[in-house]
């Protein structure tokens, strides 16, 4: 196994430890036993257990980021992308459980706010970006935009934290439904709520 393979082995193992134990409850005589590889190997790739953890983080963190930055990015009506962020924070639950798990659980000592809140302060200043110009296109004030954005991003945040242990109904549902409320409104819901975006 070259070093760069063996790197990437003790990542994805710490991942699936750190997911259940946390940073804490997780030892490097585990990490080493699961790898098949002497305590000093964990060190000479990552200097400590903390190094490890804060590995594992930054690689979900950048994962999870780039889904969500793919999403906004594309040219597309604002609805549009609210269907697709919330689509990439579904998906990447429902695909690297173990990931977000990690990203909502113990701040890493490079992220001493916590990772996720990282994550979203990120997030909001895309989705602020784009509210405001929705916003002072329709002819409301551009500076409420930033003041939606949280209240957005935070929706979405809270029902991707409770779908990671409902997983029901399934994440295109999930979505058509923060997008309802987001863009109707609790007197404008409507009954049956569909996506306008595909996958």
């Amino acid at each position: 196994m070259t070093g760069a393979q063996r790197r990437s082995q003790l990542i994805e193992i710490g991942r699936g430890l750190f997911a259940i134990r946390g940073l804490d409850g997780t030892t490097i005589e585990e990490i080493a036993a699961a790898a098949g590889v002497s305590k000093p190997v964990i060190y000479e790739h990552f200097g400590s257990k903390e190094g490890l953890y804060t590995q594992v983080v930054e690689h979900e963190f950048r994962i999870l980021l780039a889904a969500i930055n793919d999403a906004l990015t594309d040219e597309a009506k604002p609805r549009v992308q609210v269907e697709r962020a919330a689509l990439a924070l579904l998906t990447y639950i429902e695909e690297r459980t173990d990931g977000f798990r990690i990203l909502m659980r113990d701040a890493p000592p490079s992220q001493p706010e916590g990772a996720f809140s990282t994550l979203l302060s990120h997030v909001t200043a895309r989705v602020e970006h784009i509210l405001s110009d929705e916003f002072a296109r329709r002819g409301f004030s551009a500076a409420d935009g930033a003041m939606y954005a949280q209240m957005l991003v935070g929706m979405v945040a809270m029902t991707g934290q409770w779908w990671l242990d409902s997983r029901t109904p399934d994440k295109r549902a999930v979505a058509a439904h923060l997008v309802n409320l987001a863009w109707n409104g609790l007197t404008g819901l409507h009954k049956e709520p569909e996506l306008r975006s595909e996958d």
